[in-house]
């Protein structure tokens, strides 16, 4: 064995999963993620621990990989965190965990998140769940929103005693896990759902169709329904857009609403009561994870599909291993390009989008080189369906509703990075409502050091 490679991930053909929503990546199997866990040496000062936001102590889980013994591999994740299976596939650990990996520096880094992933799926279809607390301590939290940073938020608390209850606006609990994520990245029934299922048999309540702001509100929870701390894990669910000419056009979506209609409402199954335009020929605007995720969901849906973005490929946010996806699908990228005005029939419809071609200047305040017009480059792309995946911001529905509660310029609510602790008593915010748009892992990370806030909060106050 080279111990210097990691063991490759088999994967669905690229031809084949162009036409389907099947998960593109296999992952490992036993023998493979034990062959990939003997790869790793075993630091003791682990720099992969520092490098991931819940911490996980992820040499010990490795070791038990390394000698076949999942289920103890699988208690070990849990300790630190609520989605292992989620993690294991839309984590960014080439930033992160591996990207602090020792063996990395002379070959390829431990590959941590398919291992974690294996160990979650193995847990999965054994019937193994994470440990719930010994007793319970007779104090209430309520949690607002069902995603990452929520979920991990209320299954930290319900760990140590707590009695959680989770308010979720939509139908189905899991927000942008269920909404946001397309299924060939993310399966919803073997992965998500059974992902909530372990943190509901930790205790933790689950309440859908609740809107908080207008169903009830951050002050009659505290105060009528008798919860001793809220957690604001609610998203950020509302998108940006260029504010050019046409975008009002019919057959202009954004990314959210693109990727909610198919992954929520299953809009790209026959008889749906929420159709979605396929278009014969789609843009999307913007070069991160999401704009991935609506191209290669349009390309699903039967369409020539374009990402339009203003920087050249070194810029593209994205994580390199959805880029490389796209490519390998047949996703079109036209990169240093700039939409100027979408253009629409007599009727309203998208028939077209105007686009200037970009070269990059001076550094911007990011850091990357600002992206300039080339003069006289104009043209316009023929197109029937754009998508604008651009970033979004918090609602500021429950802001506007709760008092004492802060917000920034960006309509984000000001919060304590290190637990949560907002402006308001006993009230605590985490994940993107308060960085706006970010990573799952981020979102986790700030639900569990609210976590640790409220009991701090709870103990020192009761």
């Amino acid at each position: 064995m080279d111990v210097l490679t990691k063991v490759p991930v088999r994967e669905q053909d690229a031809k084949e999963r162009a036409k389907n929503f099947k998960e593109v990546c296999y992952g490992y199997n036993a023998e493979e993620a034990m062959a990939e866990a003997a790869r790793c040496i075993g630091c003791k000062n682990a720099q992969c621990v520092k490098g991931c936001p819940v911490a996980i102590d992820i040499p010990t889980f490795i070791d038990h990989v390394k000698k076949g013994e999942f289920a103890e591999a699988f208690q070990v994740i849990s300790k630190s965190s609520a989605l292992p299976a989620v993690c294991g596939r839309v984590c960014p650990q080439e930033t992160q965990c591996e990207g602090k990996c020792i063996r990395g520096i002379k070959g390829d880094p431990v590959s941590i998140g398919k291992l974690e992933r294996f160990v979650a799926d193995w847990a999965r279809e054994n019937g193994i769940k994470p440990e719930p607390a010994k007793e319970m301590n007779g104090h209430k939290v309520a949690v607002i929103g069902s995603g990452p940073s929520g979920l991990t938020c209320a299954g930290d608390l319900a760990k140590m005693g707590y009695d959680v209850t989770i308010f979720e606006a939509l139908h189905e609990a899991g927000g942008v896990l269920v909404y946001g994520i397309p299924e060939f990245r993310l399966p919803k029934e073997d992965v998500v759902k059974k992902e909530i299922e372990n943190v509901k048999a930790l205790g933790v309540k689950i309440e859908t169709n609740v809107v908080v702001g207008k169903s009830v509100t951050i002050d009659s929870l505290i105060e009528d329904e008798g919860f001793d701390a809220v957690f604001i894990g609610s998203g950020a669910g509302l998108p940006k857009f260029m504010g050019i000419p046409g975008e009002n056009s019919n057959g202009v979506f954004s990314a959210n609403e693109y990727l909610t209609r198919s992954n929520l409402m299953k809009a790209f199954e026959d008889g749906s009561n929420t159709p979605i335009m396929a278009g014969k020929k789609v843009a999307v605007v913007g070069g991160g994870n999401v704009a991935m995720d609506a191209a290669r969901t349009a390309l699903r849906l039967g369409a020539e599909t374009h990402i339009v973005y203003r920087r050249s490929e070194e810029e593209l946010p994205a994580r390199v291993e959805e880029v490389h996806h796209a490519k390998e699908e047949g996703i079109i990228f036209d990169l240093l390009t700039n939409p100027t005005e979408i253009i629409a029939d007599e009727n309203g419809w998208v028939c077209g989008m105007k686009c200037v071609k970009m070269e990059l200047g001076e550094p911007d305040e990011s850091g990357r080189r600002r992206p300039v017009v080339v003069e006289g480059s104009e043209y316009t792309m023929d197109v029937d369906v754009v998508v604008m995946s651009l970033g979004t911001s918090p609602n500021p529905l429950i802001s506007s509703t709760t008092e004492g509660l802060e917000i920034n310029k960006w309509k984000c609510i000001v919060a304590d990075e290190a637990d949560g602790k907002t402006t308001k008593e006993g009230v605590y915010a985490g994940g993107d409502a308060v960085t706006g748009a970010a990573t799952v892992i981020l979102a986790m990370g700030a639900g569990k050091a609210a976590a640790q806030g409220i009991d701090e909060y709870i103990k020192g106050n009761k």
